[in-house]
């Protein structure tokens, strides 16, 4: 076969007569038939119990609000999250991990400055044995100090790399900006700060943090949500508190500002990141937004990406998207350029803002980001995992199942002038603040020429 035969991507989407047009879309399955239970048990936990036989096997997730605006508490809270499944008092490591892969389970932890996520799966018919793993690590967990130590030592090693990440640097720069000082921003703990963490501490956060009232439990699986309920609580009767986990703070909410140019001599690659006010999900015009986001820079075939990766060639990589921290809500653009490069691709990326209020999608548009939006949101929950994910994000902020079921019928509800309204509104160039990452040589000059940039002393 010669290179001749052989079609580009562009040509491919065309025909004599144009674009190939999108295929509509299906016919929508509601997801509202879903069985589930969404309750309070006797501890405070809120559970969230859903039935998805699809496969035998059950999903889990469990969130517990984990912020501290203690010195150590990001290095504590780190350590506390990579020992949780290290060993009890009944069970020591290699005990968890043999009877988790007996039923073809795991459990993993994870944690930042608003919560400790403790995620596991089995086969359904194993469900006991997990709950009682599970209790017992929230109940029971020893952290004895050989295993503290080792958990400690080896953060610290991957602390010491992560800061050495262009995008951990940017990362933490665009929260400093947003947000200063305010618990949040600590995501990264400090390596010295990991090695000074005991035992003891860890112990003692986890008896004053690791708490049900006010946590979330969403199960997803091969289940009965008229039982499931009961033997929940059976498994974890001896987790409870009369004290409730600790949420994080309130946000401010963002205005915009210049961006800041923050030094990192040398770098040949610079890291773009603006960050703007948002909407929750628990807004009526959050479907509207959602929309005009995905046109703007939210899928491959966006208006930003087409621009400043395909037509210009500035970036490999190009998304802008949202972040939902308790009632707040973002949304972020990214992208990563050639230093050289890195003001024109700021130039067009503001461009890109501006334009999309007024000029805004047309309905052919729309009618392709909404399409997007629905088709992606049915796969991300087709599957057990998916869907306890996309439940477990969404319990967070007090909804459940029927919000989701019904975000369907939101998105196709949306008109082209709503669309544009929230581009107007909340894209406005002038809304957004931010950081760009990377060597002040040779970005200040033309940086400070396109303006509205602040250039930060110091890395």
């Amino acid at each position: 076969m010669t290179s001749a035969m052989h079609r580009s991507a562009e040509e491919i989407g065309r025909t004599e007569v144009g674009p190939r047009e999108v295929p509509p879309l299906g016919e929508q399955r509601a997801a509202a038939d879903l069985a589930h239970v969404d309750t309070v048990l006797g501890n405070g936990l809120r559970l969230l119990a859903v039935r998805k036989a699809n496969v035998p096997l059950v999903e889990f997730r469990l969130s517990i609000p984990f912020a501290g605006d203690a010195p150590m508490h990001p290095a504590t809270a780190e350590v506390l999250a990579e020992s949780l499944p290290t060993g009890t008092r009944r069970r020591d490591r290699i005990a968890i991990d043999t009877e988790l892969a007996l039923i073809g389970g795991e459990l993993a932890t994870m944690v930042d400055p608003e919560r400790l996520a403790v995620n596991g799966s089995a086969l359904a018919g194993e469900l006991p044995t997990l709950l009682d793993v599970l209790a017992d690590v929230l109940t029971q967990a020893s952290y004895v100090d050989n295993e503290v130590r080792r958990e400690s030592a080896r953060i610290g090693e991957r602390l010491a790399v992560a800061r050495t990440q262009p995008r951990v640097i940017a990362r933490e720069a665009l929260q400093r900006r947003r947000y200063g000082d305010h618990p949040y921003t600590r995501e990264v703990p400090q390596a010295a700060d990991v090695a000074e963490v005991t035992p003891e501490r860890v112990r003692a956060l986890h008896a004053a943090a690791v708490l049900p009232r006010g946590s979330t439990l969403v199960l997803v699986g091969d289940i009965d949500p008229d039982t499931v309920t009961a033997d929940i609580e059976r498994a974890l009767a001896d987790w409870h508190s009369p004290s409730a986990a600790a949420v994080l703070p309130a946000l401010p909410e963002l205005s915009g500002g210049d961006v800041l140019l923050v030094p990192r001599p040398g770098a040949v690659q610079s890291q773009i990141r603006l960050s703007a006010q948002a909407l929750p999900r628990t807004d009526s015009r959050y479907a509207a937004l959602q929309l005009a986001n995905l046109a703007f820079g939210g899928y491959f075939s966006s208006r930003l990406v087409e621009n400043i990766r395909e037509e210009k060639g500035y970036t490999y990589s190009a998304h802008s998207g949202f972040e939902f921290t308790g009632d707040n809500a973002t949304v972020q653009v990214d992208a990563d350029t050639a230093s050289e490069v890195t003001a024109a691709a700021l130039l067009e990326t503001r461009y890109e803002l501006g334009r999309l209020g007024l000029v805004p999608p047309t309905a052919e548009e729309v009618e392709t980001v909404r399409q997007y939006a629905i088709g992606s949101l049915l796969i991300a929950t087709s599957s057990q995992s998916g869907l306890a994910s996309q439940l477990s994000a969404l319990a967070s902020v007090g909804l459940g199942v029927e919000w989701l079921a019904g975000h369907p019928e939101r998105l196709a509800a949306v008109t082209a002038e709503q669309v544009a309204e929230a581009a107007l509104e909340f894209f406005a160039p002038k809304r957004f603040t931010g950081v760009v990452v990377g060597d002040p040589d040779t970005l200040e000059p033309k940086l400070s020429a396109l303006g509205n940039v602040t250039v930060g002393r110091g890395a």
